[in-house]
């Protein structure tokens, strides 16, 4: 049974970092000594489930945490400095710190490590997250005890609506568009003057004509899409966001 450590100091370890070309050690207390930091640890680096939901939601969400008190989103893991720093790279999660629990020092502490030697990963940690402020554990939110890789309590809008209840979360949004035009400049444009952050996708690189008379029903860019309804083109995304701003 895992322990719930809600009002407990977290583990005094030193985690062993690697920035460009040199060993950088970072201890407990410079990751939380007068902070208030969100943490979310889960059981590896490129594993699915924390490549395709864990880590990218987090990341999106941090500057919504920062606007409600939070400094810093960490990202713990069971590896080694080099795979943290390569995943983070392959996720684009600049908004998060990734730390590298390569020990389990942290973990154990934690009363979170695991055997996942049937899977061949040796000692890892179970997925949960916490909000530590000054070094100590105010909520924990641990996965349940079964088998698997349960992923239901641990993720950023489940921390979300505990930090801040009636935070409006931000809207997905996600601009079809190629290079050289004109119109998605003008689109981008509008949305970046409105703070609205947004997902390019460019055709021939990321999709192709195929994909957007299947995905949009149309052949021209832009095409922008947002919470999963379709806005159009230039024009009406322009027009979306005037009558927006006049709400």
């Amino acid at each position: 049974m895992f322990q719930d450590r809600t009002g407990s100091r977290v583990p005094q370890v030193v985690f062993h970092t690697r920035r460009g070309h040199e060993w950088v050690d970072v201890t407990t207390d410079e990751i939380f000594a007068g902070k208030t930091v969100v943490v979310f640890s889960l059981p590896g680096a490129f594993t699915p489930t924390c490549s395709s939901s864990h880590v990218p939601r987090y990341n999106q969400l941090v500057p919504t945490f920062k606007q409600h008190g939070v400094d810093e989103v960490v990202c713990i893991s069971v590896n080694d400095t080099f795979v943290m720093n390569e995943w983070q790279k392959s996720q684009n999660a600049e908004n998060l710190t990734f730390i590298p629990d390569g020990n389990g020092d942290f973990t154990a502490g934690m009363g979170m490590l695991v055997d996942k030697d049937a899977l061949g990963f040796g000692k890892r940690s179970w997925r949960y997250s916490m909000l530590v402020r000054d070094g100590v554990v105010i909520k924990m939110f641990i996965e349940p005890e079964v088998e698997g890789d349960p992923y239901e309590v641990s993720d950023a809008d489940t921390m979300l609506a505990y930090v801040a209840p009636n935070a409006p979360k931000p809207m997905d949004v996600t601009v079809f568009s190629r290079d050289g035009c004109p119109f998605c400049v003008k689109a981008k444009e509008g949305l970046r003057n409105a703070g609205i952050d947004f997902e390019e996708l460019v055709l021939n690189r990321d999709y192709t004509e195929q994909t957007l008379r299947a995905v949009a029903k149309a052949a021209t860019v832009p095409q922008v899409f947002v919470n999963g309804e379709p806005i159009g083109g230039s024009e009406s995304t322009l027009a979306w966001l005037e009558r927006r701003a006049a709400v």
